[in-house]
């Protein structure tokens, strides 16, 4: 088996513009494939280099004329709502399971595609859940059901071409303006605090070790990745050991720990400020987030793929050095109400 090279490929990245996707792209400039990013919003970082085209994942007909244009020889299908604040209309997220049937559509009728990858989430099994096979799910979300049901739109799909299916943990890193405008503006005013309690352990992943693994799937001979699903991140943590290397880093002290029973007591009371529309850097969520383990199965990744370049300090370094420096320059993703089409265009 030979891995095969990049630097003729001509890869489409579906929501380039996001965080994951901000950060793909710069790796992948350095390959000397032919980019293209495919996108509702421009890119997080206003001196990306890499051609955008403005794609509605809903418009089926937009997209085929996309690949029918560029003629990709690899997607790497992003593009998604990933938020969980809905908890009940599955609607709410028809561009993650319809809008990846419609992609699906396009790329089985482009001749030139070798490969794709499409990104599902580690949310199609809740926490405390081991499933037994790519095909055991239990979401616990309708933003994790929505990733179930993409999963299957692949698998459904009749592909002329390799697949893989990606499900990330929880990423983070630069460009995320997530943890640029709650955790780190919470942490650099010394306001975050920990619960103490029994170690959590979590599945956190570093967003330049993703996407590492990310190039490493699209280089790999394609009998290792292909029908094949890989969870993408870091190996299992104590959640305060990350949460310690951030503070250090930016703070120069250790996170600050409280009583379990205060923190909870807070959580309640931000739930009732986010009820009415006042933010609040704990919630009931954020709370069952830090005291609940979520440990996702990596060995599988690391023995397909190799070990992943960054270490919890280099990562946290590189995290702290682009918050300092450039993360005011991120560009804000504008705010799109999405059309919910039943056609099957």
């Amino acid at each position: 088996m030979s891995s095969i090279t990049l630097s003729n490929a001509r890869i489409l990245v579906t929501g380039g513009s996001g965080f994951i996707g901000t950060n793909l792209l710069e790796l992948l400039s350095a390959t000397g494939a032919t980019l293209l990013n495919a996108d509702w919003n421009p890119s997080l970082d206003p001196g990306q280099q890499v051609p955008w085209r403005e794609v509605d994942l809903m418009d089926g007909s937009g997209i085929h004329a996309v690949l029918q244009e560029f003629q990709p020889t690899h997607i790497v299908h992003l593009a998604a709502r990933t938020d969980t604040d809905e908890k009940k209309d599955l609607d709410a997220y028809i561009q993650n399971h319809e809008g990846t049937r419609r992609l699906l559509r396009a790329a089985r009728a482009c001749p030139s595609l070798q490969r794709i990858i499409v990104t599902s989430t580690q949310f199609v099994c809740e926490a405390g859940y081991q499933p037994a096979n790519d095909m055991d799910f239990k979401p616990f979300t309708v933003y994790g059901e929505s990733k179930r049901l993409t999963e299957l739109a692949t698998r459904e799909a009749s592909l002329n071409c390799a697949w893989t299916i990606i499900r990330p943990t929880t990423i983070w890193g630069p460009w995320s303006l997530r943890y640029r405008d709650v955790m780190l503006k919470v942490m650099r005013k010394g306001l975050y605090f920990h619960p103490s309690g029994r170690k959590v352990i979590r599945s956190y992943g570093y967003v330049g070790n993703v996407c590492w693994q990310i190039q490493r799937m699209l280089e790999a001979p394609v009998e290792l990745v292909n029908g094949r699903v890989f969870y993408v991140g870091d190996p299992p943590l104590d959640l305060r050991t990350w949460v310690d290397a951030v503070s250090m880093e930016l703070t120069g002290r250790p996170s600050r720990v409280v009583p379990d029973l205060l923190v909870r007591t807070l959580a309640l009371g931000g739930d009732a400020l986010k009820a009415v529309g006042l933010p609040f850097p704990i919630t009931s969520g954020r709370y069952r987030s830090m005291t609940q383990d979520y440990i996702t199965p990596m060995d599988k990744t690391s023995e397909a793929l190799g070990q992943a370049p960054f270490d919890l300090r280099s990562g946290v370094r590189e995290f702290i050095r682009w918050y300092r420096e450039d993360s005011l320059r991120a560009r804000p993703l504008a705010k799109r109400i999405v059309l919910i089409d039943r056609s099957v265009s």
